[in-house]
């Protein structure tokens, strides 16, 4: 049984609660995996899409559909197989006997959260399908572009390990993601709980939070009360940061395991990441903490190795790093 909880956005302290209501909800069903939540609450408010990597049965699934249900939001989730075709996410042109006219079926992407599960397990014609969609939000059937959702999220799975009957994703697809987030196995506490709650086979009663005209409506609200200018130090370094990435900007160490670094939209992608980041939290203005925090689901996936990095065991992360100790806040 699902109850309505009434929100009136007008009030700093009153936002910041409301964002922390939506976790105890989740919380409800959800035992651990704080990061995943508020990654995708950050997602939702940001206006981004995530690509959660991690092993089978660690509750990706579930904490989707659960955070659809406590915005009152539209939830598909589509299970990518080798036999998936284009039309099979984004619709088809069909014909009615009856009416001796076409029709338009849509698919499972007109919703506002779509969860993409094991995309790596689709070819590149079908993982391209989602393309239009995540970029321009709107999809093109036959002759006729449709629009989507205004509040329109694509939550995508991959198994790390899986390397058997699974296409690897361009480099173009994972650049339309805004988060790539590890999702790891719980502590021993979180599980233990977990599996104590699935023994009682006990289910929560959920309240809906939020709407998603009211989190299209938070969104702009951020925007208004944590303004970025192009001009303020945060700006400039989020820019050196991203910067970084890329072997001609950075040094000798950086350019031997550095193939290829973040594009522009990392830099946009990490600006609204952190400004949200900090609203969520409470505080005043955007701060390096709070770019720091976002830099790693940011730019993980945007940051192409060499293979001598990956003979060392050096992923990602460790780059991120790196470029975090060296470049200053100030400059």
């Amino acid at each position: 049984m699902k109850t309505r909880t009434k929100t009136i956005i007008h009030d700093r302290w009153f936002l910041t609660e409301t964002v922390e209501k939506i976790k105890r909800e989740v919380g409800k069903v959800i035992v651990g995996q704080e990061e995943m939540i508020e990654i995708i609450i950050v997602a939702l408010l940001s206006d981004g899409h995530i690509l959660l990597e991690g092993y089978p049965g660690l509750g990706k699934t579930i904490t989707v559909k659960t955070v659809a249900g406590v915005l009152d939001a539209k939830f598909q989730r589509v299970q990518f197989t080798p036999d998936l075709i284009p039309g099979d996410i984004t619709g088809f042109e069909m014909w009615d006997p009856e009416t001796r006219k076409s029709r338009i079926q849509k698919g499972p992407v007109f919703t506002n959260l779509l969860l993409a599960d094991e995309i790596n397990r689709a070819p590149a014609k079908v993982q391209s399908a989602l393309l239009e969609a995540m970029q321009e939000k709107q999809v093109t059937i036959g002759r006729a572009t449709y629009p989507l959702e205004k509040l329109f999220l694509v939550l995508a799975t991959q198994n790390p390990i899986e390397i058997s009957g699974t296409y690897l994703l361009p480099e173009a697809e994972i650049d339309r993601f805004m988060f790539k987030l590890k999702v790891r196995y719980p502590s021993y506490g979180d599980e233990r709980e977990i599996t104590e709650r699935q023994i009682r086979d006990e289910e929560a009663a959920l309240g809906v939070v939020l709407s998603p005209k009211e989190v299209l409506s938070l969104r702009h609200t951020i925007a208004e009360w944590l303004p970025l200018h192009e001009t303020s130090v945060i700006v400039k370094y989020i820019t050196r940061l991203v910067r970084a990435t890329r072997p001609e900007e950075g040094n000798g160490e950086l350019r031997n395991l550095v193939m290829y670094g973040a594009s522009p939209r990392a830099s946009i992608a990490l600006a609204k990441a952190s400004r949200v980041y900090a609203f969520i939290r409470g505080d005043e203005m955007v701060l390096p903490e709070h770019v720091h925090k976002m830099a790693y689901p940011v730019l993980r996936h945007r940051i192409i190795l060499t293979h001598e990095a990956e003979s060392q065991g050096i992923d990602s992360d460790d780059i991120i790093e790196k470029i975090l100790l060296r470049v200053p806040i100030l400059e």
